[in-house]
Parts: structure tokens; sequence; C-alpha cells
């Protein structure tokens, strides 16, 4: 049975998870034990070799072996390789789950659509429902060894009640070389078709629901079926056993404990016991035995799925809800806040904790704004404030834009920085004050003037100069 500890870790205290160490049924010391004897055995046999019946030229060169296998297991990249399969072995398993198919919706809508509290209503409901019981039935036996255990023949289902005589005829007249899993959701359509047409089921949207709800539950056990059919590739699963086999058996070599008389550097200790590499094989390989258990949860380790305990569960619940809860309603009554606008449910003195915390009304509500920030200001007042903001900001860009495209000869450059500063303070003063736009365009036509007649004299020079070293 699936091993439950969800009560003991419900609270959280110091070393909570400590006291599920010492549980033995579906720990990691059930699963992993004989590998991990065995893998002491070798590891010690390998050391009394080492230490007493070799020589001494024999020892030198299993030294040299020792270093050599341990400087190069670090290459296997156990932490990477395994993280990603346990990973995926993890939302594999998950997803298994989610896809067992459960009645409890199917029975619901039976319940409240299939009409008649005569003896063929209540015919019409159970069988339906044993229907889709024993769709579920037939893929649970072809996928869980526990159930195939339980029903390995078509005879122990018949005895079971899932199916009757006439239905294992009709069932096995249906040749077909595949999985007939399928063919009891067939009967109930063909019955639901009947029974809409019978006027049992009143009106077409509910003969919609009804089927929509069998084609949902008939998806998870196809879904089942295509993940016992499809497995995780062979070859990641034998590239990741690879990788911890061989890692540990390079250890049994390259971390054994060497003479610290030959001055080998890290063997400055000699013990008999590898404390940390036992460590390592106990969480690398218990790793791998976790992905190896939850593989396939249709088996019988400890941790499996519960799938004989589903069988059970599902058909009494079904059974129940379509046949002796059909038109049993409890008598309707008046509440006990019937007339109370603000109900509040009473606590026991064991929760009376709870009233006293305050009512959460939100992360912000509890937050403090000074005064003078909390006055609404004018839209006016805004819009002239991002208006100033917004012609600074375009100043400070044309400014940075002109000094990026100056040209670099010193004469080039004077001429540049005056421009851009006429152009800057025209720009800011027409911004504050149009009144200055006249006199600071005549400004930019005496600098622009000035400017030519600089730049006009840089080639002068340079005759001058050439002129001179002609002479």
């Amino acid at each position: 049975m699936t091993v439950t500890y969800t009560a003991r870790v419900a609270n959280a205290r110091f070393c909570g998870f400590s006291k599920l160490l010492l549980a033995w049924k579906g720990s990691i010391y059930k699963v992993l034990y004989k590998e991990f004897l065995a893998f002491f055995a070798m590891y010690t046999a390998i050391s009394i070799t080492y230490r007493f019946f070799l020589e001494n030229d024999q020892k030198r060169y299993f030294e040299k072996l020792s270093i050599y296998c341990n400087h190069y297991a670090s290459l296997i990249p156990m932490s990477f390789v395994l993280g990603f399969y346990v990973t995926l072995i993890v939302n594999r398993w998950w997803n298994q789950y989610t896809s067992i198919p459960l009645p409890d919706r199917i029975m619901c809508t039976l319940s409240g659509g299939v009409q008649g509290g005569d003896e063929h209503g209540r015919l019409l409901r159970r069988t339906l429902m044993r229907y889709a019981s024993l769709s579920a039935l037939l893929i649970l036996r072809s996928v869980s060894t526990a159930v195939f255990k339980r029903f390995p023949t078509m005879d122990h289902v018949v005895e079971a009640g899932f199916m009757t005589r006439e239905e294992r005829k009709k069932f096995e007249s249906l040749h077909s070389p595949y999985n007939k899993y399928w063919i009891p959701c067939v009967w109930f359509t063909n019955l639901a078709a009947g029974a809409r047409c019978e006027g049992r089921i009143k009106d077409d949207n509910t003969y919609k629901l009804l089927l929509e709800e069998l084609n949902d539950f008939r998806g998870k056990c196809s879904m089942l079926f295509h993940y016992d059919m499809i497995s995780i590739p062979l070859v990641y699963t034998q590239v990741v056993t690879l990788a911890v086999y061989s890692f540990f058996l390079v250890c049994l070599i390259g971390r054994q404990f060497l003479d610290p008389s030959q001055g080998y550097p890290g063997h400055d200790l000699d013990l008999y016991v590898p404390i940390f590499t036992l460590l390592q094989f106990f969480f690398y390989a218990g790793w791998l035995k976790v992905a190896e258990q939850l593989i396939n949860p249709f088996g019988e380790d400890d941790d499996d799925f519960e799938t004989n305990w589903l069988i059970d569960r599902n058909f009494q619940v079904s059974m129940m809800a379509v046949d002796e809860m059909y038109g049993d309603l409890p008598k309707m009554e008046r509440d006990r806040y019937w007339n109370d606008s603000n109900p509040r449910p009473p606590y026991t003195a064991a929760t009376l904790f709870v009233l006293r915390k305050p009512s959460f009304q939100g992360s912000t509500f509890d937050m403090a704004i000074p005064k003078e920030d909390m006055h609404f200001q004018p839209l006016e007042e805004i819009a002239e404030n991002f208006e100033e903001s917004v012609t600074r900001n375009h100043n400070l860009a044309l400014f940075n834009r002109l000094l990026g495209s100056a040209p670099s000869p010193t004469g080039f450059m004077g001429g540049a920085l005056r421009r851009t500063s006429a152009q800057l303070q025209r720009l800011t003063r027409v911004s504050s004050d149009p009144s200055f736009s006249d006199a600071e365009d005549e400004e930019e036509k005496s600098v622009g003037r000035n400017n030519k007649y600089d730049t006009g004299n840089v080639p002068m020079n340079m005759n001058n100069s050439s002129d001179d070293n002609k002479v």
C-alpha cells in the first residue's frame, strides 16, 4: 500500500523530517541496502588485497592506477545526467496518476440526467455505470500487475460481476488484434442513445453532456494504455544506468586509501572505511533507485498506486450514486443562519487564535503616504511641467548628438561648440520667452560668419608653412 506520511509533516518543526528517517516500509534503506552492501564488500576486498597480498612493485602500480581512476572519475557528469532523468520520471509518474479514470463525474451526470424511478430506469442507470467501470477495469488489468493477478482471465471478470455471460459472448465475438477496453464505451453510447429516444434523457444538452463525460473517461483510459506502451527511450535509461554503475566501479579503485609514506598528494591519511565515498554511493545510487521505483507505478512496490483499492472504491461509490441515491434527498430546512446577514461558524478552543488575527485586506492596506503628497494636482500644471521636461530632454539629446558628430580638428571644434551653445541658448529662451527669438537669430548668423572666417584660415596657415619649408 502507498506509504502516507502527510499528517506527520503537517506542521514544520525542529528536525521535522528526522522522524521519517526511521521508517522502513517504502524507505531508501529497503530499496538500496543490497547494492550498498555489495559495493562495500567489493571495496573492502580490494583494500585488503592491496594492503596484505600485493608485493611492493604491484602496490606501486596499483597506486598509480588508483590516482589515475580518481582523477578521471570526475569527467562522468553524474549530477547532470541523474537530475534530468529523475525530473522526467517524476513528471511522468504524476501524469500517469492524473490519467487514472475516475467515475465521479459520469455518475453525477447519470444520476441527474437519466430519469425514471421504475425498474427499467434503475436498470438503465446501473448498466451504464457498470459499462464505464468495466472499461476502467479492462485497461487497469492491462497495465497493472496487481490488477491482473486479481483478474487473470475474463472468467474472473464475469464472476466478479463487472460483465454478464451474454456480454462476454458478445465481447469475444468481436475480433480485433488490439486491446478491446473501448468496447464497453461503445455499448455505453448505444445504450445512452436508446435512452434518449425513449425519453429517459430529457433533452439534447443532457445527452451531449453525458457523452462528453464518457469521452473524457475513455480518453484517460487511452492515456494509461499509451503510457504503458510508450516508455522512456531505452537509450536514456541505459545511459543513466551505465553512468552510475561505471562511476562507482571506478571509485572502487580510485577511492582507495593509499600508503601515506609514498607522499602522494591528498593521501596523507589512511582509513579503512571510506565514509564520504559510501555517502556518495548512497545518494547517487539512491537517486537512481527513486527513478527505478517511479518509472512504472502500476507494479507492486511499496509506493506504487493502489489500483485494486481504486477499483473497489470506484465501483461501490458509482453504483450507490446512480441507484440508492437516485431521487433520495434530505428534507429541506432553514439553516441556523437564516436571519443572520453575517454568518460566522463557531471555533473550537484549539482554533481560537484564528479570531485574533486581523482579516487580510491587501498588501497596500497599511501603506503610509505623506499628507503633502496626497493632494490632487491641477491638470494644467501637470501638462505644463510635462512639456518643460520634454523640452529639456530634447535639448540635452540635441547637445549630445552635436558633440558626437563634431569634426576632430581643433579649427572646426571651436566653431561647432559655439554653434551648439548658441542653439541651446536660443531653444531655452524661446521655450521660456518668445521675445528673444529675433536677437538669437542675429547672434547665430554672426557666429556662422565667424566660423566661416576661422575655417578659411586653416588652409592659409598650412600653405604658409609649406612655403617656409620650401625656403
